[in-house]
């Protein structure tokens, strides 16, 4: 598999073995928490326990290594994209202000902006993990299945199923769309410059767009013609039943959650002060 594709990988491990919608519970409570809480001792924790369910998932970072590398440069952005616009949050929020570097105007260095930032790098690497693991272990029409056994309509469930699917078919087309740009002269390698990659990538958008609206047409069609969504209930191919294990994971994953809520709502807010003592 390209190490470019965020899709189904199929490996034999306890995170697999677990139904799909139990593991969409599981990310959505996981999601929730992550983004309510900046308490860090709870992110840190979401942090640990996270990265050991995907190293027990199977996955090996190389299947993935450029969604991760897209992302860490999405997070990179978004830190100094914070403190160029806003240097004093960390200031506002803890209500102290302990300057490590002067610096020029309002731009000056505090030990609370770097802890806040710091707090918001948890926070996407908290939910990371848990969102990539759940489309690379999850099979999407197992997935669609487990939604609607467990009260999900059909209909829905099926357009989460296609578009789980319609994830790695956008990633081939482009690579696909890549290589003919590639033959036509138009260097997209390495051996250029960032900023020439740079706009042949975005050369690639336009033929991508097209490409992507030509697909959900002809699905569109096939489905009409099919009479789907004519019936209040389907049946399914790849249904899984619940287990005990998958009762087992959701109960901890809600008693997890109510415990991550009570230690960051106690003091009477989400953010964890260090430096009120």
């Amino acid at each position: 598999m390209s190490r470019f594709m965020l899709a189904y990988i199929d490996r034999p491990s306890p995170v697999h073995a677990l139904s799909g919608a139990v593991k969409f519970v599981v990310f959505l409570l996981w999601s929730v928490l992550g983004m309510v809480s900046y308490d860090t001792r709870v992110m840190f924790f979401l942090c640990i326990l996270g990265f050991f369910l995907f190293k027990i998932s199977g996955i090996k970072l190389r299947d993935i290594s450029f969604i991760f590398k897209m992302l860490f440069l999405f997070m990179f952005f978004n830190l100094a994209g914070i403190y160029l616009f806003a240097p004093e949050q960390g200031v506002v929020i803890y209500h102290t202000r302990h300057v490590l570097v002067q610096g020029i105007g309002r731009y000056t260095l505090t030990a609370e902006q770097i802890f806040y930032e710091f707090n918001v790098f948890l926070k996407y690497l908290s939910i990371i993990p848990v969102a990539v693991m759940l489309i690379v272990t999850t099979s999407p029409s197992e997935f669609a299945a487990s939604l609607n056994r467990i009260g999900v309509p059909y209909t829905i469930a099926y357009a989460v199923s296609i578009a789980l699917r319609y994830i790695p078919d956008v990633q081939r087309d482009y690579e696909a769309i890549s290589q003919s740009q590639q033959a036509r002269g138009i260097e997209l390698s390495r051996k250029t410059t960032w900023i020439k990659r740079l706009t042949g990538a975005a050369r690639i958008l336009l033929p991508l767009i097209f490409s992507s609206l030509n697909r959900i047409d002809v699905v569109s069609h096939a489905m009409e013609l099919r009479s789907f969504g004519k019936y209040k209930k389907r049946t399914w191919y790849s249904s899984r039943p619940f287990t005990k294990t998958d009762g087992a994971v959701a109960a901890a994953a809600l008693l997890f959650f109510i415990l991550g809520l009570w230690v960051t709502f106690r003091n009477g807010g989400r953010f964890y002060n260090p430096f009120t003592g």
